[in-house]
């Protein structure tokens, strides 16, 4: 509504602006800049000086930039491209608005902090094309999260597993735990294990150590939880920590769910065991140290039901990889 009553207003090249809502620390605007009259929200931090020498996060629907409205106020401009849907938009806009009334503070740094944290995981979103995730994606998060819930139930510190999880940012291994790291697996095959192994990096442990793999079997069934449900019983397990519930919002949307993709997510899905084996000489693997010269990247598959064997529990690799 704000968008609509801005709409060709400005006389002349500038910002017209509404103001929507000021969390203490923050104000918050819907505007539009002429000429090109894009959709855009504008963050104005108090008392904060953000370098214009940081990389601002940019996706193919919208960029960030540095603002001077000459009112001392540090100012992030958030604007739609032209290459950018209205719709996909809108609900960028929204959560991070949202994102930014639920912080709870009024510390003007922790502020714009969150809003470019939401903004970087709203760009790896779009990244992957801001669609529904597939159903092997789908299960592959769920995977995830049966970990990450597992990690905080034996102990370790909720904002010490936000860190670690870099699943949502490609990164080699889902998580970077103490000295090492857990790539997690998952499978609702009822026999044996078939595994996707995305690059020669995924099983390599030469630098990171001790490196596990963590085999997450789901089953399909009607006792359990679909995705958004997965989702919510970890938000419960992060209720008294805001900065790791911040970041767990940040990274599930840059895993590619968003929440109102919830009704695409039918299917419910049990733990049906997790069992973990640490990766190292004798594991079915690929590395750049063990294929032939000249060949740089592959994927592949692997049989992981013997290589896991009767596994480990998690608390025993916790305690390997020293946090616990």
């Amino acid at each position: 509504m704000a968008w609509a009553s801005l709409a060709g207003t400005a006389a002349s090249a500038g910002w017209s602006s509404i103001p929507i809502v000021s969390p203490p620390g923050c104000s918050l605007l819907a505007a539009r800049r002429s000429p090109d009259n894009e959709e855009a929200i504008l963050a104005g931090f108090t008392g904060l000086s953000i370098p214009t020498a940081e990389k601002l996060p940019e996706g193919q629907g919208f960029a960030v930039e540095h603002v001077d409205l000459g009112d001392g106020k540090a100012w992030l401009a958030l604007t739609r491209k032209l290459s950018g849907g209205v719709e996909l938009f809108l609900a960028m806009a929204s959560d991070v608005v949202v994102a930014l009334e639920s912080e709870g503070t009024a510390n003007p740094q922790r502020l714009a902090r969150a809003f470019l944290a939401r903004v970087r995981a709203w760009q790896e979103f779009m990244r992957k094309g801001a669609q529904v995730l597939s159903p092997e994606n789908e299960i592959g998060l769920v995977g995830e999260l049966a970990v990450l819930s597992a990690i905080i139930a034996a102990g370790v510190a909720p904002d010490v597993v936000m860190n670690a999880w870099v699943g949502p940012q490609d990164a080699n291994q889902d998580f970077e735990l103490g000295t090492g790291a857990i790539e997690v697996k998952a499978t609702v095959s009822p026999i044996g294990f078939p595994a996707h192994i995305g690059s020669l990096n995924q099983l390599d442990d030469s630098t990171l150590q001790p490196l596990f793999l963590a085999g997450a079997r789901l089953a399909q069934s009607a006792s359990g939880l679909n995705l958004p449900q997965w989702v919510e019983s970890v938000r419960a397990q992060l209720v008294g920590s805001a900065d790791a519930a911040r970041m767990f919002s940040d990274k599930v949307i840059a895993a590619g769910y968003f929440d109102a993709h919830s009704d695409k997510y039918p299917r419910k899905f049990s733990d049906a065991g997790m069992r973990l084996a640490e990766v190292g000489p004798g594991f079915p693997r690929l590395t750049l140290g063990s294929v032939p010269l000249g060949v740089t990247g592959a994927k592949y598959h692997v049989e992981l039901e013997q290589a896991l064997g009767a596994g480990i529990g998690i608390d025993l690799a916790l305690k390997k990889l020293g946090v616990l």
